[in-house]
């Protein structure tokens, strides 16, 4: 299991997810360009001491990013996007999963879209647009790791 963040916009996002991998033995891939830097002081507080035991792979881009993947035969990419239709608690996760999240200000763009192998969606209240991205992968890896047997 993998979390692949595209192009992050918010470092206390980012920063917590990477504690969440750290955590939970997942490893995090950075999509850049960021819209930070990723040295930032708000991704440190965020991180904590856990940066250090986290598994980080940054990418110079999505297409490098999709190339190493492809390359190195990994499992599925799996997008939460809010345009989905399937909901992520009827999905079968597998553990070479890459679970992949966009940025928080605008998502992905259509060829990401178009590049995965699905797009799930978190069922929430009519009218309301989406969940915070770092909550949002702690529910999906969640499930993730409890379908797949993964939790360390």
């Amino acid at each position: 299991m993998r979390l692949a963040l595209y192009e992050p916009d918010i470092p206390q996002n980012c920063g917590a997810l990477i504690r969440l991998g750290a955590c939970l033995g997942v490893a995090v891939d950075i999509i850049e360009p960021c819209g930070f830097l990723f040295s930032d002081k708000g991704l440190k507080r965020a991180g904590m001491d856990y940066l250090d035991s986290a598994q980080v792979v940054r990418h110079a881009s999505w297409a490098r990013f999709l190339d190493g993947h492809r390359q190195n035969g990994a499992g599925r990419l799996v997008l939460l996007t809010s345009k989905a239709a399937d909901p992520y608690t009827g999905f079968t996760f597998a553990p070479e999963d890459v679970i992949l999240l966009g940025r928080e200000s605008a998502g992905v763009p259509g060829g990401v879209h178009d590049a995965v192998d699905a797009r799930l969606r978190i069922p929430m209240r009519p009218g309301l647009r989406s969940i915070n991205v770092a909550q949002a992968a702690a529910m999906v890896v969640g499930e993730a790791l409890r379908q797949t047997k993964g939790f360390p």
